[in-house]
């Protein structure tokens, strides 16, 4: 396998109606094994949340993330991802959530902290289009001046390369303190002031509307590297389905750290 870039590929987007959180989690799953195994092109996927969520990256304790009592208060839904990376606060409108689902010829020879420059590189143009002096800074997140603006994180499956990325629009902080144990203990000595300058949300920098923001980065996306419009087939859906309910939704998956 030669390695191969990005307008070799037929790319596909998929921006359909709004998920729950474990049904996020199951159709990065069921898409990045779709790519893998040639039955689907290489797909970008803007997501909608169903609902509010904790998501966790797969090598993370549960326990030492999140605080059960805080989420629940919330109404908030905890769910793991299968890509690594750190906890991500989600509300649905604060929140902008892609992943890419590649081939992993994409990365072939890269280095981790290359691969994760080399996905993030599109945005990172379309927010400097929008005025947002963004970066990528190794190795998982897209950084401004005024602050964080994204985490990103990846997983590699057969054939597949997964990479995910949460922005954040807006972001409620208070509520943020009460639900991730990581940031409060971060900022334990530093008050909720500090909070939200840790993570300066696309809303303040651009004031654009959320959808304006996407709209911004579907277009950055389909004039660097193609992009047609597609959907989930039925298949898809159904197996996404099945495994956030058997996998995703289950206490044992939440709760497993390998």
């Amino acid at each position: 396998m030669s390695r191969t870039f990005w307008h070799e590929h037929d790319w596909q987007l998929v921006h359909t109606h709004a998920q729950s959180p474990s049904m996020h989690m199951a159709l990065d799953e069921v898409l990045t094994a779709e790519v893998s195994a040639g039955r689907r092109p290489p797909t970008l996927r803007v997501w909608e949340w169903a609902s509010p969520a904790v998501v966790i990256g797969r090598f993370q304790s549960l326990r030492n993330e999140v605080d059960a009592d805080g989420a629940n208060r919330h109404g908030i839904e905890v769910v793991r991802r299968i890509s690594g990376g750190g906890a991500m606060f989600i509300e649905p409108g604060n929140t902008i959530t892609y992943s890419i689902c590649a081939p992993l010829s994409l990365v072939k020879d890269l280095s981790f902290q290359e691969a994760y420059q080399l996905m993030d590189a599109w945005v990172i143009e379309a927010l400097a289009e929008l005025g947002v002096q963004a970066s990528y800074q190794p190795l998982n997140d897209i950084t401004s001046p005024a602050g964080k603006i994204a985490g990103a994180a990846q997983a590699r499956r057969g054939n597949a390369v997964l990479h995910h990325v949460t922005m954040a629009y807006d972001i409620d902080t208070a509520k943020m303190l009460e639900v991730l144990r990581i940031g409060r203990e971060k900022l334990s000595d530093k008050g909720t002031a500090s909070a939200a300058k840790r993570v300066d949300p696309l809303r303040s920098q651009t004031g654009l509307s959320r959808e304006a923001v996407i709209a911004r980065m579907i277009d950055t996306f389909r004039r660097s590297h193609g992009l047609r419009d597609d959907a989930l087939t039925t298949d898809e859906l159904d197996r996404a389905q099945g495994l956030a309910k058997d996998k995703f939704s289950t206490g044992a998956w939440t709760a497993d750290v390998p």
